[in-house]
């Protein structure tokens, strides 16, 4: 691919995550106003939609103080990772 392809690919890539950000922007501002209208509401029905906004509980592990608190057990089970990270900056 020659550096004006890989120049108008990036362009378009940048272009299209914006008008996904947008759209992502845009669908949070509905929730929000739908969120709003629902108040304390755990079920709202409108025509042939069900909209639901309920409470979740989950448990987490909060590693930092399991480091703090045993260092050696947090070590023992630490597992590293490696990932490439794609940026188009």
């Amino acid at each position: 691919m020659s550096n004006t392809e890989l120049t108008s690919k990036i362009k378009e890539l940048r272009e299209l995550q914006a008008l996904i950000e947008e759209a992502q922007a845009e669908a949070e501002a509905i929730k929000d106003t739908l969120k709003a209208h629902m108040g304390e509401q755990e079920e709202l029905r409108a025509g042939e939609y069900k909209v639901t906004w309920k409470s979740v509980t989950s448990s987490r592990l909060d590693t930092a103080a399991l480091k703090k608190a045993l260092p050696d057990v947090a070590q023992a089970f630490t597992k590293q990772t490696t990932t490439r990270r794609f940026v188009v900056a």
